[in-house]
């Protein structure tokens, strides 16, 4: 479901101009002396401006449709007063655009919307031709780290990595039962843990280049 765009939002985010881009993207230049990371579907920023803060070392873009949680996440980049983070509002059909072959290092896909019928399983973040896209921004030895509340999308994520020519590791249909130390909860994962609702995961990688 599309949030409803608040009135003057693309006014608001001017304010933020200086991390934050709306609309058509200028392909984004690698640092080759940083680490760059990419969070797809960033929603409130609660993931990416953690990161982020941990990990002043490393180059962070959250890419998300709607303008008005990149809003949100905007304002705790700001607040945390933090200067390697980019915000992209823009469409993942355009990642191979805006990042060059082999540039990223890490994808993350946190909680993205299951698309639970049949016939919108091409929309899926995960889905095969998505994927293929990733293949293009990937690093030779880069990866993708992968969370969802939604078994059925995590199976159908599974096979999609092994019909891409993906590894994976680090599988679990309940992450945070024995939950790893360094473990960043989205505000979706905080959510659906308060509920009793297990979180899976795992990371994949290409093996074939």
């Amino acid at each position: 479901m599309r949030l409803r765009k608040k009135p003057h939002i693309d006014e608001k985010l001017q304010a933020f101009a200086d991390f934050v881009t709306v609309g058509d993207v200028a392909p984004i230049v690698k640092d080759p002396s940083r680490k760059l990371c990419v969070e797809v579907g960033t929603g409130k920023g609660d993931f990416i401006a953690q990161i982020a803060e941990r990990n002043p070392q490393i180059d962070f873009v959250g890419m998300e449709v709607e303008a008005t949680v990149v809003l949100a996440a905007a304002r705790k980049v700001r607040e945390k007063n933090l200067r390697n983070v980019r915000l992209l509002v823009c469409d993942v059909n355009k990642i191979a655009e805006i990042f060059s072959e082999h540039a990223v290092d890490r994808l993350y896909i946190n909680f993205c919307d299951p698309w639970p019928k049949k016939r919108h399983a091409k929309r899926r973040l995960t889905y095969v031709n998505f994927l293929e896209l990733y293949r293009k921004i990937l690093a030779r030895d880069g990866e993708i780290f992968f969370k969802t509340d939604n078994r059925a999308l995590f199976d159908f994520s599974l096979e999609q990595f092994a019909a891409a020519g993906m590894t994976v590791r680090d599988v679990t249909n309940d992450l945070h039962a024995n939950e790893p130390a360094d473990n960043i909860r989205t505000e979706y994962e905080t959510k659906f843990s308060s509920q009793g609702v297990p979180i899976n995961f795992c990371v994949a990688r290409f093996t074939n280049g």
